[in-house]
C-alpha cells in the first residue's frame, strides 16, 4: 500500500558509522530524511551522504530534545518519522506506517519498542511497557525538553502501531556504558538546574532501589544473565548519577 502523503524523518547521529548504511536503507520509503549529527569523527557523514533523500546537517550537541526539536524545524513536509540508527524498521512495520498516513486519522503513533541486550531478546527488565512515539505530524509533535530520556509531546490524537520495533540498543559493553554514563551526566545536570540535592542517603538508597526493581519487581531476574547485567550496570549508572549531582552542588569538589 502506498500514499500520496509525502513522509520526511528526523534522525541525529554522532559516530553510527557501522549501522547508519543499514539504517537508512531501511528507509527507502521517505522521501525526505534529515539527518543531524553531533560531530561524527567516523564515516557516518560520508556514508549518509550517499543516500539521495539525506540532508546532513551538522549542529554541536546539547541535549537529547534540542537536536531532534532542531531536526523537526527542518523538515518539509508534515508526516515525520523518529526513529533512531539503533532501531530496526521491519516490513511490517513500515506497512503499517504507510497505512496510518493514508487514512490519516491521528496526529502521533506509538510503537512498542523489542529490546536486544547481549544477542538477547530481553521480555522483563522493566522493558514491557517500552512505547515510543516515532511516526507523528510536524504541527503537532515537539519534544519536552529534557535533556536525556526526552519524550515527545502531542497536541492531539494519537493510536498505536501493532508491530514490535526492535531496539538494538547493544552494539559493545564500552559503548553501552559510555551511553550511560552521558546519560547520567544529563540527568544529574537536570536535577541540579531543578534545585535538587544529593547525599549519602542517595548515594546508598537510589542505586540500592533501581537494582532491585528493575531486577525482582520488574522480573529481570527472568531474563538470565543479561538481566543481572542490565539491573546492575543500571544500578551503577544511578550512582553516577547522583555522586555528579553532589559534585555540581557548591563548594563541593
Amino acid at each position: 500500500m502506498s500514499t500520496s502523503e509525502k513522509i520526511s524523518a528526523v534522525v541525529i547521529t554522532k559516530n553510527e558509522g557501522q549501522i547508519i548504511e543499514q539504517f537508512l536503507t531501511q528507509l527507502n520509503f521517505v522521501d525526505q530524511i534529515v539527518l543531524v549529527d553531533s560531530g561524527s569523527q567516523d564515516d557516518t557523514v560520508p556514508k549518509a551522504k550517499k543516500f539521495k533523500n539525506v540532508t546532513v546537517l551538522t549542529r554541536p550537541f546539547d541535549n537529547f530534545s534540542a537536536q531532534k526539536n532542531f531536526g523537526i524545524e527542518q523538515v518539509k513536509h508534515e508526516w515525520i518519522l523518529f526513529f533512531d540508527p539503533d532501531e530496526s524498521v521491519v516490513p511490517a512495520l513500515k506497512q503499517e506506517i504507510l497505512e496510518a498516513v493514508a487514512k490519516g486519522t491521528k496526529d502521533a503513533y506509538y510503537v512498542r519498542r523489542q529490546l536486544y541486550f547481549m544477542c538477547k531478546k530481553i521480555k522483563y527488565s522493566g522493558f514491557q511497557t517500552d512505547w515510543v512515539i516515532r511516526l507523528g505530524r510536524k504541527s503537532a509533535c515537539r519534544y519536552n525538553g529534557r535533556l536525556v530520556h526526552e519524550t515527545m509531546e502531542v497536541s492531539g490524537s494519537t493510536g498505536k502501531l501493532k508491530t514490535r520495533l526492535p531496539h538494538h540498543t547493544y552494539k559493545s559493553m564500552p559503548d553501552y556504558l559510555a551511553k550511560l554514563d552521558q546519560y547520567s551526566s544529563l540527568q544529574a545536570q537536570m536535577s541540579f538546574e531543578a534545585g535538587k540535592k544529593a547525599g549519602l542517603a542517595q548515594l546508598i538508597w537510589r542505586p540500592w532501589y533501581r537494582f532491585w526493581h528493575q531486577y525482582i519487581i520488574r522480573l529481570g531476574i527472568l531474563d538470565g544473565l543479561p538481566g543481572y547485567v542490565l539491573a546492575t550496570i543500571n544500578a551503577h549508572s544511578v550512582f553516577k548519577r547522583y555522586l555528579k549531582l553532589y559534585l555540581l552542588q557548591p563548594g563541593i569538589q
